[in-house]
């Protein structure tokens, strides 16, 4: 039972992430760069930081980074390189659209992201609880190559016109490489949680509830990976001219961007914080805690391309096509509880 109220809470986040993309073209008069800086504000610093102070207080906090240091710099240094992942993700969506560009992305992170760390702790993926872990991998990845080749269907049934009409600057092959870029790098969110474990230890030894002890990790985390897309934008700002377009946007229209940006934010951070929750319902050391990356993951992608049809990016593909992409999201669920079920 436990687990799987750990799956649910998991989930909700899952849906929270994949929602704040749909928040995109809410925003209005805007350049990609401006609404990605500020949507990061909120997703990046201001929730995680809300809600590392639900685990600790704020003194406590800074004198948690100071004595584990070494974790502090070397989680930070993880996510300079999500960064990367995660700026090049918002862009693969631009490409590809809400569903196949999530697939894609979280894919690859999923694999890298929960393979890497069971290696790094010293997890045999030869025998024991770390074939299982293998195995659920592979199923994960197989159903997310699934949804990824309804994908390619997809694109083969519509036209040109059709295309840019789901996704307006669709680009199939840009698209699949900056998609794949994307999820190598967001993996690193993996690593970095995984390097700050005696950050999490000493926040919870303070009496963090174990609910929120992840907290404090994730907000350094995302403080790298702001910092590499604050480069990356304000580069942007200057390269098209955009510098003072927020500044001169009507008071009223500011407002409005500002609050779906803010919005944009919480929901994407939900996912993070319910991985945190739900966890905390698994047995600890068990394998369901080793796969909790990809379980996450995978709901995503489920979540993203439940997204995907609501907003008719499947529209105009044939049965064929939705054939697979059911089959791809059923693969999914099963590779969810097949870990707890081995």
């Amino acid at each position: 039972m436990n687990t799987l109220i750990g799956l649910i809470i998991i989930a909700i986040g899952s849906l929270g992430q994949s929602s704040s993309y749909v928040l995109i073209n809410k925003v209005k008069d805007w350049s990609w760069e401006n609404f990605w800086l500020i949507q990061g504000v909120f997703a990046w610093l201001v929730f995680p930081f809300l809600g590392a102070l639900l685990a600790t207080n704020f003194q406590s906090l800074i004198d948690v980074y100071s004595i584990e240091s070494a974790a502090t710099l070397k989680t930070i240094f993880y996510g300079v390189l999500w960064g990367i992942g995660g700026l090049t993700f918002g862009l693969s969506m631009r490409y590809l659209g809400v569903a196949l560009g999530q697939s894609i992305a979280l894919g690859t992170c999923s694999a890298f992201g929960t393979l890497i760390p069971a290696v790094l702790s010293g997890n045999d993926l030869l025998s024991g609880d770390g074939v299982i872990l293998l195995i659920s991998v592979c199923i994960t990845l197989a159903g997310i190559a699934t949804i990824g080749y309804a994908g390619s269907l997809r694109s083969k049934d519509m036209t040109e016109e059709e295309k840019k009409k789901a996704v307006k600057d669709f680009a199939l092959k840009k698209g699949l490489l900056v998609a794949l870029l994307a999820g190598v790098m967001s993996a690193c969110f993996s690593l970095g949680l995984n390097a700050g474990e005696p950050i999490q230890q000493r926040v919870m030894e303070l009496g963090a509830s174990s609910f929120f002890a992840q907290n404090p990790v994730t907000l350094l985390v995302t403080i790298g990976g702001f910092l590499t897309n604050l480069i990356y934008c304000v580069w942007q700002n200057k390269k098209n001219g955009t510098s003072g377009q927020i500044f001169t946007t009507p008071s009223g229209l500011l407002v409005r961007n500002t609050l779906f940006c803010a919005l944009a934010g919480i929901l994407w951070y939900s996912q993070f914080f319910a991985l945190g929750m739900g966890k905390s319902f698994f047995e600890p050391g068990s394998i369901m805690i080793a796969f909790s990356w990809s379980i996450l993951m995978s709901l995503n992608v489920i979540c993203s391309n439940i997204w995907g049809i609501v907003l008719k990016e499947w529209k105009g593909t044939g049965q064929k096509t939705i054939m697979v992409l059911i089959l791809g999201m059923a693969i999914l669920i099963f590779s969810l509880v097949l870990p707890n079920l081995l």
